[in-house]
């Protein structure tokens, strides 16, 4: 009978739909993730990427950088691998584990974090955003939460929780402690314009009267600093506190392209409601008792967890806190957090190519697109996420450098632009040269400014396009 109990109190009643929700969510980030991989893993990281991955294999140990392709490595393995994974978070995003024995969603799960790890563990920058540690860790956590026929564990539950106060508190304690726009209360007047990739409504919001930019980052100061320590309450006030979370990722859904931080963020919000809000959802009285294998597993979990927080803890209490930080080659338990600065002015770079003499004051050059960037002003910013451009962010990140020929991936791009490698093409929205090689390309530095809504209608320009001057080139072909 005791034995019973001590398995009883793991149990946590009330929370099948929760359960339910977090399956299916994390399952459907990762069927993002691999798609992304199938799209982007050759030309950025693959044997002729921009930063092949066999670099970090040549040079990093197993314990370094944990990966499956220690064991071997090719394009082609690379291939199979993301779409294993992405038929496996299909088939956990419609059910078909979860309805199996203990051990098949135990399982799948288990699976997609190994298969990822290996992706990012060797994808060097490309692969360094927090939202891939985020994806891991809620995945490792995924793998404990069980079949349908068994109750979910509040050791996942709260373990579920305590990633989310680490997400959001993480990224209130960066801005406390950043840039002093956040404790003015201004910071909003320059992100919506300046942030990495603006997305349909930026604009609008960029343009919002000054006391409502102060209601927003007071608003966020209130949802991260002060809420998350209410999801560890009885309800209904850790289900309301979830709420608030949610209700604030989607309003930065709708303002900008966060990759899928914002969506994944609402889907850890779900461990704290209750099935009494969310009655809709198909779920099942459970039919079985946990076994005491699994209730062993999940006191070993609870020990882990616990043991590998303290360097998180540390980091949030650290006045040198890092924004985003993994403790462990595993990444288990991570630190987050975003934007504790916030940047004034929004520099672009604009690859351009030429098919003349670069020589010749008469070359016309032309600019090559990418899908999120504001290359052309006239072009109404675009819906992106929750899928992720990586090399549309990085562009962001070097423009911020007046030398951008420092970052490597950045010259190892220009010259296959310059082969016209078909992989790099194929991440492009236009080509100028259509997949011809040109004789040269450049890089042209410059400040953009969203203008008003009259001056669209007048001009068809969403941007203001100011100082574009060269930085970078001509690189010629034979430079290559």
């Amino acid at each position: 009978m005791a034995h019973m109990d001590w398995i009883g109190v793991l149990e946590a009643e009330g929370y099948l739909g929760a359960r339910w929700l977090l399956q299916r969510g994390v399952a459907l980030v990762y069927v993002l993730a691999f798609a992304n991989v199938l799209h982007q893993w050759r030309p950025l990281v693959g044997d002729e990427g921009l930063l092949p991955a066999r670099e970090v294999l040549a040079r990093a140990s197993w314990r370094r950088a944990p990966s499956l392709f220690h064991l071997r490595y090719s394009d082609r393995l690379a291939t199979a691998i993301a779409t294993l994974g992405l038929v496996v978070a299909l088939a956990l995003v419609v059910g078909l584990p979860q309805a199996g024995p203990v051990w098949a969603p135990m399982a799948s799960f288990a699976l997609l974090w190994a298969l990822y790890l290996s992706f990012v563990s060797v994808g060097r920058v490309f692969y360094a955003f927090g939202w891939e540690s985020l994806l891991l860790e809620a995945g490792f956590l995924a793998i404990f939460l069980g079949p349908g026929e068994l109750a979910p564990s509040w050791v996942v539950l709260l373990a579920f929780r305590w990633l989310l106060f680490r997400v959001e508190f993480g990224a209130g304690m960066i801005k406390l402690r950043g840039d002093d726009c956040w404790r003015r209360l201004t910071c909003t007047e320059h992100h919506h314009e300046t942030q990495p990739l603006p997305n349909p409504l930026s604009r609008r919001f960029h343009l919002l009267p000054r006391w409502q930019h102060r209601v927003e980052v007071g608003a966020n100061h209130v949802t991260q600093l002060v809420v998350p320590f209410a999801l560890f309450l009885p309800q209904p006030v850790a289900g309301s506190a979830a709420v608030v979370m949610i209700v604030t990722q989607a309003y930065l859904m709708l303002s900008g392209n966060f990759a899928w931080l914002n969506l994944l963020t609402i889907v850890l919000a779900t461990a704290a409601l209750p099935d009494d809000w969310l009655g809709w959802l198909p779920v099942a009285e459970p039919t079985a008792t946990t076994p005491a294998w699994l209730a062993v597993t999940l006191v070993v979990l609870a020990l882990l967890l616990v043991w590998r927080s303290w360097p998180p803890v540390a980091n949030l209490l650290s006045p040198r806190q890092r924004m985003n930080a993994s403790h462990d080659p595993l990444r288990l338990v991570n630190s987050y957090g975003a934007f504790g600065s916030v940047t004034r002015t929004r520099y672009e770079l604009v690859i351009e190519a030429t098919a003349d003499d670069p020589s010749s004051p008469g070359a016309a050059w032309h600019a090559y697109e990418l899908p999120a960037k504001p290359t052309d002003p006239t072009r109404r910013p675009p819906q992106i996420a929750p899928y992720h451009l990586r090399l549309d962010w990085l562009l962001w990140f070097a423009a911020m450098s007046p030398t951008p020929d420092r970052y490597p991936w950045l010259v190892r791009l220009l010259r296959a632009l310059l082969a016209a490698d078909p992989h790099v093409l194929r991440l492009l929205r236009h080509d100028p040269m259509t997949g011809q090689r040109p004789t040269a390309v450049r890089v042209r530095r410059g400040v953009y400014r969203f203008v008003d809504r009259e001056q669209t209608r007048r001009t068809g320009r969403w941007w203001e396009v100011d100082d574009l001057r060269v930085v970078l080139g001509p690189v010629r072909g034979q430079e290559r």
